[in-house]
């Protein structure tokens, strides 16, 4: 799971299809980590935002691609700046293909 910011969406989804990902969920999230939002004024009163827009790509694949993978969410998706985002790796105990059965890497 990579969650980025929301204008790295469109070529973070490239990279990955360049890279041979032959799939991934892609959700609209909010949330915060060390940048801890920002205030804003709203009719003469500080309001504090803080919670972020951002994107979580949800990706599966074996274990010998992850590390590349990585490094091209890495790559995409850095700016040097704070709140550019963190990638979550976690292994998958099975995965079944709904429609047919098929159970495991035949699923993926």
């Amino acid at each position: 799971m990579a969650i980025v910011r929301p204008e790295k969406l469109e070529p973070l989804k490239e990279a990955l299809f360049a890279a041979d990902v032959s799939g991934m969920t892609i959700s609209q999230v909010n949330g915060c980590g060390n940048q801890h939002g920002w205030k804003e004024y709203f009719r003469g009163t500080e309001v504090l935002l803080n919670m972020v827009p951002k994107v979580r790509f949800e990706i599966v694949v074996d274990d010998d691609a992850v590390d590349e993978l990585v490094d091209v969410v890495c790559a995409v998706a850095r700016t040097g700046e704070v709140g550019d985002g963190k990638i979550f790796i976690s292994p998958v105990e099975e995965v079944v293909r709904i429609r047919t059965g098929e159970r495991g890497a035949f699923a993926v």
